[in-house]
C-alpha cells in the first residue's frame, strides 16, 4: 500500500508541473533593478583592451519575465561589447528575449577596446549606454571609460615571425633598443612629459647613449617587461618637487593595469637594470612600484650612482638590490619587498642619508636592510665592502630583526650607523649587532622604538612630534630638505621627511 501511495502523489505532482512550462513568462514592465546605475571602466590606453567589469539585473518580481531587447545605445558602432549570462548575442551588442526569473538575476559582463579618437576630445571620455526594453518601460546603465593616447614602445616583429630580442646578463630577452632618430616615435631616448610612455618587452638604452626622463614623466611597464640600461650607457631621472599629491613633477615607473586593483600588487613588470659597464647615472624625484625588482644595480663601482628623493614600493624582491656599487642615496624610502627593501650585496661603496627603509611583507623572512660582501656562486664569492654608512637613518618593520649583516672574513667589511632608528628586537651575541656606542659601527642608535609612521599601509612615511625619531638627527650628516622639499628643523628629525602635524 505504500508503494501505491508514493506512485499516486507522484503522479499527483507530475500532473500539477505539466500544467505549465519553465518559459512561461510575461514581459518585462521596465521595473528590473541594477547594482549600479553607471559603469565606471577605469581608464585603458588607446586601443588596448579593458579589464571585464560586471553588472548585476535584478528581476523583484513574482513573475518570470521576458526582457524583449538588451543592448548598447550605440549599436554595433559601440567600443563596447558584452555578455549576458555567458551569450555573446549580436557582435556583444544586441540581445533579444532574455528570460529572468522571478526574484532571480543576471550578470553582464562588459568589456571595451577604444581609440583616443573615440573618445570626447575635452575630457577624453569614451561613453555608451546599455539600454534593457524600449519604449515606455525603457532603462538605461550609464558605460563611461577614460581613454589615454600614448607613446608605445615595444620590440619589432621579425621575417619569421618571432620577436625582436636583446642580452641581458648573457641571455636573450624580448626587448628592443631605443632608438634616438625613430621613424615613428622621434628621439626615444628623451622621455618627455607629453604623453604616457608604455613599454613591452625591456626596453634597452644602448652603449654610449643617455636615457633621459623629464619631470612629469610617466612610464608605464606591461608584464615582464622593463628598462635595461647597457655598458658604458647613462640613466638620467630628472624628477622635481611635487605641489600636490597628483606628483605632477615626479617621474614615475608602474605597471600598465591602471584598474584601481592593481595599484598596489607587487611584481606586475620586471626591472630597471642598470647593467654592469654602465656609469654616470643620476635618479631624482623617481616614484617606482609594483616591479619584481624596482633598481637592479651590478657591478657599478666605476662612478658613483646618486639617488635622490626617491620613493620605491610593492616590489616582490627587493626595492633595491645592488652587487657591488657605489651608491650614495639621501631621502630615499622604500617599503614592502618579499626580500629585502634594500639589499646592498658583494660588497661596494654605500652611504645613505636621511632615509626610510622600512619592510611590512607579510612574513618574517624579510629585511628592510641587508648588507653582505658576498654572493654564492661569484667568481670570486667575496668583494671588499668599504663603506655601508647609514646617517640619520630609519630602518624598520614588521618583523622582529629588519637589519641583516651577512659578513665574510675574506674580504672587508666595514659600516657604520649614526643617528638611526632601528628594529632589531632578538638579543644576540655577535659582536656585530651589539648596538651601543662604540664609535666604529654603532654611533646614537635608538632600538626599537616605534617611530609612529602616518600610514605605512599606504606608504605614507611621515612623522610628528611624538615619535622617536623626531629631532634625534645630527646636523653633522644634515640634507637641509626633505624628500618633499620642505626645509628641515635643527636638531634634524630622522628618516627622509621634516615632521609636522598629521592631517586630521
Amino acid at each position: 500500500m505504500r508503494q501505491y501511495f508514493v506512485l499516486f502523489i507522484f503522479g499527483i505532482l507530475l500532473a500539477v508541473s505539466s500544467c505549465r512550462t519553465d518559459f512561461d513568462t510575461v514581459a518585462s514592465s521596465g521595473n528590473l533593478k541594477f547594482s549600479r546605475d553607471t559603469v565606471y571602466l577605469d581608464t585603458v590606453f588607446k586601443n588596448i583592451g579593458s579589464s571585464t567589469y560586471q553588472l548585476k539585473v535584478y528581476n523583484d518580481s513574482k513573475e518570470d519575465i521576458s526582457i524583449p531587447v538588451i543592448q548598447l545605445k550605440k549599436g554595433l558602432n559601440s567600443k563596447y561589447r558584452m555578455t549576458v549570462d555567458g551569450m555573446s548575442g549580436n557582435n556583444g551588442k544586441i540581445f533579444n528575449n532574455i528570460t529572468l526569473l522571478a526574484k532571480d538575476s543576471l550578470y553582464v559582463f562588459i568589456e571595451t577596446t577604444a581609440d583616443i579618437t573615440d573618445a570626447d576630445p575635452v575630457d577624453f571620455l569614451y561613453t555608451d549606454e546599455i539600454e534593457f526594453d524600449s519604449g515606455a518601460n525603457l532603462q538605461k546603465v550609464a558605460l563611461v571609460t577614460l581613454i589615454q593616447d600614448a607613446v608605445f614602445l615595444y620590440p619589432k616583429q621579425n621575417p619569421d615571425g618571432t620577436k625582436e630580442k636583446i642580452q641581458i646578463d648573457g641571455k636573450e630577452t624580448d626587448g628592443f633598443y631605443l632608438d634616438e632618430n625613430d621613424a615613428v616615435n622621434g628621439n626615444e631616448l628623451l622621455f618627455t612629459n607629453d604623453k604616457p610612455y608604455v613599454i613591452y618587452g625591456f626596453a634597452g638604452v644602448p652603449e654610449n647613449k643617455t636615457a633621459t626622463f623629464e619631470a612629469g614623466s610617466r612610464v608605464f611597464f606591461h608584464a615582464n617587461s622593463g628598462l635595461f640600461v647597457d655598458k658604458n650607457a647613462s640613466l638620467k631621472i630628472n624628477g622635481e618637487v611635487s605641489a600636490t599629491e597628483k606628483l605632477e613633477n615626479e617621474v614615475v615607473f608602474e605597471g600598465d593595469r591602471l584598474e584601481p586593483l592593481y595599484s598596489d600588487i607587487p611584481g606586475q613588470w620586471n626591472s630597471v637594470i642598470l647593467s654592469d659597464g654602465s656609469a654616470n647615472h643620476s635618479i631624482n624625484h623617481l616614484t617606482l612600484k609594483n616591479a619584481k625588482i624596482g633598481l637592479s644595480i651590478k657591478n657599478q663601482t666605476a662612478t658613483t650612482i646618486q639617488i635622490k628623493n626617491t620613493q620605491i614600493y610593492n616590489c616582490s624582491q627587493y626595492g633595491i638590490l645592488a652587487q657591488n656599487s657605489r651608491i650614495n642615496g639621501e631621502n630615499l624610502v622604500i617599503n614592502y619587498s618579499g626580500l629585502a627593501s634594500l639589499s646592498c650585496v658583494y660588497g661596494g661603496d654605500y652611504s645613505f642619508t636621511h632615509s626610510t627603509f622600512y619592510n611590512n611583507w607579510p612574513n618574517s623572512e624579510h629585511f628592510a636592510v641587508n648588507i653582505s660582501n658576498k654572493l654564492s656562486g661569484a667568481t670570486p664569492e667575496t668583494q671588499d665592502l668599504t663603506q655601508a654608512t647609514f646617517n640619520n637613518c630609519i630602518i624598520y618593520g614588521s618583523s622582529t630583526n629588519e637589519f641583516n649583516l651577512d659578513k665574510s672574513t675574506n674580504a672587508q667589511f666595514v659600516y657604520q650607523l649614526n643617528n638611526c632608528l632601528l628594529k632589531f628586537s632578538s638579543s644576540s651575541t655577535n659582536p656585530d649587532y651589539q648596538f651601543k656606542n662604540d664609535a666604529v659601527h654603532y654611533n646614537q642608535i635608538i632600538l626599537n622604538e616605534n617611530p609612529k609612521f602616518y600610514n605605512v599601509s599606504q606608504n605614507k612615511f611621515n612623522i610628528d612630534n611624538t615619535s622617536a625619531a623626531f629631532a634625534k638627527g645630527n646636523q653633522a650628516y644634515l640634507i637641509p630638505t626633505d624628500i618633499l622639499g620642505i626645509t628641515r628643523t635643527l636638531p634634524p628629525d630622522l628618516g627622509a621627511y621634516q615632521s609636522a602635524v598629521f592631517p586630521k
